[in-house]
């Protein structure tokens, strides 16, 4: 029984320093190789926030040509 939890707990210990070894490789490998992904992605995170914008660039555009209509009179 003593055995068997020994094996346990070194597969236990292998996997995780398995898995350090696996991330510290993907982590090396995008801070030094080429990133243009990463900032394709970013570009595709933002399109959204910037459409959305628009129609109230718009409002806004014309509450600051009522509220100076109003300044003037």
């Amino acid at each position: 029984m003593e055995t068997k939890a020994i094996i346990a707990l070194v597969l236990m210990v292998l996997g995780i320093v398995a898995i350090n070894a696996v991330m510290f490789g993907i982590v090396r490998g995008v801070t030094r190789g080429d990133n243009r992904w990463m900032g394709a992605l970013r570009d595709s995170l933002n399109r959204p926030l910037e459409r959305s914008e628009r129609p109230y660039d718009e409002l806004r555009q014309k509450m600051r040509e009522l509220s100076d209509e109003d300044k003037k009179t």
